[in-house]
């Protein structure tokens, strides 16, 4: 198991886990949330391709509509 922390929580995961897997996992839609990965924003295209790796420090921020 992997250890990595998401918006200041300590979390685990499964080798191989994407930032995808995290936002299905989450039932997040991956446009209507910005992640930064390890203190730098990551582009929706990378979310796939971009591996959760141990001691990795994820923030996902959800955007809300209002008027």
């Amino acid at each position: 198991m992997i250890r990595f922390s998401a918006n200041g929580k300590a979390k685990i995961a499964n080798p191989g886990t994407t930032v995808a897997d995290l936002l299905a996992a989450a039932a997040l839609a991956p446009m209507l949330v910005v992640v930064e990965y390890n203190g730098m924003p990551l582009e929706r295209e990378s979310f796939g391709a971009t591996l959760v790796r141990e001691g990795d420090r994820i923030e996902i921020a959800q955007m809300v509509g209002g008027g």
